[in-house]
C-alpha cells in the first residue's frame, strides 16, 4: 500500500477502489470467506436470542460451517447434519435453509424454539430425520412434511401442535418413527396410516382431542412394533385387524374412550410383549386367544367392564410378569394355570366379583411379588402353600368371604412386607411366628373373627408402621413390649375386649401418630406421657378414671381427642392451651367438674367439634368462647353451667348447639341461628326464654 502512495502516476480513481476492498476484507470478512450453506444457518442465529455460548463457534470468519457445534458435513463438505438438542435457542424455525442441499438429519429438539413449522421444510428433499420435539411449537403440522419422500423419523412430540394429522402422511412411504405425543392434535387418525409399510413406531398419545377410531388400514403397518394412543378420545373397538401385525410388540391404548370387546385376534400378535387397555370402556370377555401370546409380559386391563371368568389359557402366557385385570365385573374363580406362570410378580383382581377358593396352584409362582385379590367374592381358606412365595412383599385379600386362620407359613416369606386380610371371616388368633417377618411394615385385620391376644413377640417386629385389629374379638393386654417399635405411626385396636391399663411403654413409639383404643375394657389412667408426635387419639367407651394429666400439652400435634364415655374427673388441665391444632374434642360422658377451662377459647384450631356435654361442669361460659369462630358443632348439654349466652353469638359457623338441660338464663339471642335452634337443644333451662315467650 505505502508503494502505491509513492507512484504519483496510479490515478486517485485506483486508490479509492483498492481503499474500499481493503477496508470490505477487513471488516467484511463473511461475505468473501463463509460458503453459503454457512452464511443460512447465521442467518439463522442473527434471529436467536440463546442465554448460552452454544453457538459461539458459528464463526463467519471460517469457510465453511462443518467445524461448528451441532454441524456434521460429508466427506464433499456440504451439511448432512445440524443436531442442537437441549439448548436454550429462543427464536423461530429456520425457513432459510434450501442452501443445504444434502441436509439428512435435523434435530431442534428441548430448545425453547417458537412459533410454527415453515412450509419450506417441505424442500428440504434429502431430509431422513426431523426432530423438533420439547419446544414450544405450535399451530398446524404443515401437510408440505408430507412431500418428504426420503424422512424415516418424524418427532413433533411435546409441543402444543394443534389441527389434524395431515391426510397425505401415508406419502411418507419410508417412515419408520412417528411421534406425535403430547400436543394439541385433533380430528381422527387418517386412513392412509396403512400406506406406511415401514413405520416402526407411532405415538400419539396425550393428545386429548385425538378422537375417531382406530382404521382398519393400521393392520397395513406390518412393521409396527409400538403403538402408543394413551390419554386421547380415540373410540370404538380395536380393529380385528390389529391380528395383522406380526410383528407388534408394545400396544399402548390407556384412559382412551375403547368400548366393545378385545378381538380375538389379538391373539394372532404373536411378538406381543405389553398390552395396556387400562381406563377405558372395554366390555365382554377376556378373549381365549390371549393364550396364544407367548411372549407378553405385561397385560393391563384394570377398569374397564370386562366380564365373565379369566380364561385358562391365561396359564399359557408363560412370559407374563405383570396381570392387573382389577377394576372390572369379572366373575368365576381364579384359573389353576395361573400357577404354571413361572415368571409372573404381580397378579391384581381387585374389584371383581370373582367366587371360589384361592387355588393352592396359585402359589406354585414362586416369582409373586403382589398379590392383590380383594373386593370379591372369594371364599375359603387361605392356603398354607402360600409359604412358597420366598420373594412375596404384599398379600391383600381383604373384603372376601375367607375363613379358617391365618396360615403361620406366611412367616417363610421373608421379604413379606404387608399383609391385608381385613373384612373377611377369619378366625383363630394372630401366629406369633408374622411377627418375625424383618421386612413386615403392615397387618391389617380389621373386621373379622379373630380372638386370642397379641403375642409380645410383636416387639421383634421393629419396621412395623400400621397395625391394625379393629372390630374383632381380641383379649387380654397390650403386650409392653409394643413400644420396643419404633416405626409404628398407626394403631388400631379398637372394637375389641382389650382389658388392663394402657402401657405406659406406648410413649417409645417417637413416631406414633394415631391410636384408636376405643370401645374396649380398659381401667386404669391416662397414661403419663404419649408420643408427642399423635395427632389421633381415640380412647371412648372404655373405663378409664382419675385426672387428665397437664402432660397433655405436650400433645401439640394433636388434631383429635376422643376421651367420652370413660369416668374420668377433675378439672380439664389447663396445659390443653398447648394443643394448637385441635379441631376435635369429646370429653362427654365423664364426671369432669369445675368451671369451663377459658384455656379452651384459645384454642382458635377448633373447628369441627367442642362437646362437654354429660358431666359436672359448673360456672358460666367463660368470655374466651367468643374466640371458637370457627366450630361447627358445640354442645355443652347435661351440665351445671349457667349465665346468659350473648357471646355465643360470635360463633357464626356454628352449625349444631346443644346447651338443654344447664341453668341458662335471660333472654335466647335474637339472631337466625338461634331462632331455628330445635326445642330439645335449649330444654331443661328454666330461665331461658325465647323473645317474645315469657
Amino acid at each position: 500500500m505505502a508503494a502505491i502512495l509513492r507512484n504519483p502516476f496510479i490515478p486517485s480513481q485506483f486508490f479509492t477502489i483498492a481503499l474500499i476492498l481493503s477496508l470490505s476484507i477487513r471488516l467484511f470478512p463473511c461475505c468473501y470467506s463463509i460458503d453459503e450453506q454457512g452464511r443460512a444457518l447465521l442467518t439463522w442465529k442473527s434471529n436467536l436470542t440463546s442465554s448460552t455460548d452454544a453457538l459461539s463457534t458459528w464463526n463467519p470468519e471460517d469457510p465453511t460451517p462443518c467445524s461448528w457445534f451441532g454441524v456434521v458435513c460429508n466427506s464433499h463438505g456440504y451439511v448432512e447434519e445440524i443436531t442442537l438438542a437441549s439448548l436454550d435457542l429462543r427464536g423461530t424455525l429456520p425457513s432459510n435453509f434450501q442452501a443445504l442441499k444434502f441436509l439428512r438429519t435435523l434435530v431442534i429438539s428441548e430448545t425453547n424454539i417458537t412459533g410454527r413449522i415453515p412450509k419450506e421444510f417441505g424442500d428440504y428433499n434429502e431430509l431422513r430425520v426431523l426432530d423438533l420435539s420439547q419446544n414450544n411449537l405450535l399451530g398446524e403440522i404443515p401437510e408440505e412434511i408430507c412431500r418428504l419422500g426420503k424422512l424415516e423419523d418424524l418427532s413433533l412430540q411435546s409441543n402444543g401442535f394443534e389441527g389434524t394429522i395431515p391426510l397425505t402422511i401415508g406419502n411418507l412411504s419410508n417412515l419408520v418413527y412417528l411421534r406425535l405425543a403430547d400436543n394439541e392434535i385433533s380430528g381422527e387418525i387418517p386412513k392412509s396410516i396403512g400406506m406406511l409399510q415401514k413405520l416402526n413406531l407411532f405415538r400419539a398419545g396425550g393428545n386429548k382431542l385425538l378422537e375417531g377410531k382406530l382404521p382398519m388400514e393400521i393392520g397395513n403397518c406390518s412393521n409396527l412394533v409400538m403403538l402408543g394412543l394413551a390419554e386421547t378420545g380415540i373410540f370404538g373397538a380395536l380393529p380385528s385387524s390389529i391380528g395383522m401385525l406380526k410383528n407388534i410388540q408394545n400396544i399402548v391404548i390407556y384412559k382412551a374412550q375403547l368400548f366393545n370387546t378385545i378381538p380375538e385376534e389379538i391373539g394372532n400378535c404373536s411378538e406381543l410383549q405389553t398390552l395396556i387397555l387400562y381406563q377405558n370402556s372395554i366390555s365382554g370377555r377376556i378373549p381365549r386367544g390371549i393364550g396364544k401370546l407367548k411372549k407378553l409380559q405385561t397385560l393391563f386391563l384394570w377398569l374397564n367392564l370386562l366380564e365373565e371368568s379369566i380364561p385358562e389359557e391365561i396359564g399359557d402366557c408363560e412370559e407374563l410378569v405383570i396381570l392387573d385385570v382389577s377394576e372390572n365385573l369379572l366373575n368365576g374363580t381364579i384359573p389353576k394355570s395361573i400357577g404354571r406362570l413361572p415368571k409372573l410378580q404381580e397378579f391384581q383382581l381387585s374389584l371383581n366379583q370373582i367366587t371360589g377358593s384361592i387355588p393352592p396352584e396359585m402359589f406354585n409362582c414362586s416369582t409373586l411379588v403382589h398379590v392383590e385379590v380383594d373386593n370379591n367374592k372369594l371364599s375359603g381358606e387361605i392356603p398354607v402353600s402360600v409359604g412358597n412365595l420366598k420373594n412375596l412383599h404384599l398379600f391383600f385379600a381383604w373384603e372376601n368371604k375367607l375363613t379358617g386362620s391365618i396360615p403361620s407359613t406366611l412367616s417363610d416369606c421373608p421379604d413379606l412386607q404387608a399383609i391385608d386380610f381385613s373384612y373377611n371371616h377369619l378366625t383363630g388368633s394372630i401366629p406369633k411366628e408374622i411377627f418375625g417377618l424383618k421386612n413386615l411394615t403392615k397387618l391389617l385385620l380389621i373386621r373379622n373373627n379373630l380372638s386370642g391376644i397379641i403375642p409380645p413377640e410383636i416387639g421383634h417386629s421393629r419396621t412395623l408402621s400400621r397395625f391394625r385389629l379393629a372390630k374383632n374379638r381380641f383379649g387380654g393386654t397390650i403386650p409392653s413390649e409394643m413400644g420396643h417399635l419404633k416405626s409404628l405411626d398407626f394403631l388400631d385396636l379398637a372394637e375389641n375386649h382389650f382389658v388392663g391399663e394402657i402401657p405406659q411403654s406406648l410413649s417409645n413409639c417417637d413416631v406414633l401418630q394415631f391410636i384408636d383404643l376405643s370401645s374396649n375394657e380398659f381401667t386404669g389412667t391416662l397414661p403419663i406421657e404419649l408420643p408427642m408426635s399423635l395427632q389421633f387419639l381415640n380412647i371412648s367407651n372404655n373405663r378409664l378414671e382419675g385426672q387428665v394429666n397437664p402432660g397433655i400439652g405436650a400433645l401439640t400435634e394433636l388434631t383429635k381427642l376422643d376421651l367420652r364415655n370413660n369416668q374420668l374427673s377433675g378439672q380439664i388441665p389447663a396445659e390443653i392451651v398447648s394443643c394448637q391444632k385441635l379441631q376435635f374434642l369429646d370429653l362427654s360422658n365423664n364426671f369432669f367438674s369445675g368451671e369451663l377451662p377459658k384455656q379452651l377459647g384459645i384454642i382458635s384450631s377448633l373447628d369441627i367439634a367442642l362437646n362437654l356435654s354429660w358431666n359436672r361442669f359448673s360456672g358460666e361460659i367463660p368470655s374466651e368462647f367468643s374466640g371458637l369462630v370457627r366450630l361447627s358443632i358445640l354442645d355443652l348439654s347435661h351440665n351445671n353451667l349457667s349465665g346468659d349466652l350473648s357471646l355465643l353469638v360470635e360463633l357464626e359457623n356454628l352449625v349444631t348447639l346443644n346447651i338443654s338441660y344447664n341453668h341458662f338464663s335471660g333472654e335466647l339471642p335474637d339472631t337466625p341461628f338461634f331462632q331455628k335452634l330445635s326445642k330439645s337443644a335449649i330444654a331443661g333451662n328454666k330461665d331461658l326464654y325465647v323473645s317474645g315467650e315469657q
